[in-house]
């Protein structure tokens, strides 16, 4: 039987400025997110739709949970195989398609590691890993669109 693993937060909307929701306009989009034992998270809406550019939105959230699972899963899969990686930098980037009806989809994500291992003989079997990690990274198998992988390794 598959063992289950439950996640919890508190989200409270931070953003009433005396108004409540009376008028799109006259309202913040900012909360917090609050995970027992963490530091709070502050966020807000994409500036598009009113939110403050300084604080993270729901699809920065979504590029940066993707981008994570990818890479800790990449890490898990070279560790288990003795590929020692050194270093490891992404430059993801996500579409979202937004809809004549007000609403929206992520079209895709693309991820764009650049990763350097110890080994050049590992170069081949390291590359070979990028293709893997959706077998087992749980956000990319989660999402309903394509996550790409342009992986670039080296050996350092």
């Amino acid at each position: 039987m598959a063992a289950a693993h439950h996640y919890a937060l508190e989200l409270e909307w931070t953003g009433n400025t005396g108004q409540g929701t009376s008028t799109y306009e006259g309202y913040s989009r900012a909360h917090v997110v609050r995970i027992t034992g963490k530091p709070d998270l502050l966020g807000s809406a994409d500036p598009m739709f009113r939110g403050d550019p300084a604080l993270h939105n729901p699809e920065d959230l979504l590029l940066a949970a993707l981008s994570q699972c990818h890479l800790l899963t990449y890490l898990a899969l070279c560790a288990r195989a003795r590929i020692n990686v050194l270093s490891y930098r992404d430059r993801a980037e996500g579409i979202l398609l937004l809809t004549k009806d007000g609403g929206g989809q992520f079209t895709e994500v693309v991820l764009r590691p650049e990763v350097g291992v110890a080994d050049a003989g590992m170069l081949a079997k390291a590359q070979h890993f990028h293709g893997e990690v959706h077998k087992y990274c749980f956000i990319a198998r989660s999402v309903n669109f394509p996550v790409r992988c342009e992986a670039v390794v080296r050996a350092l």
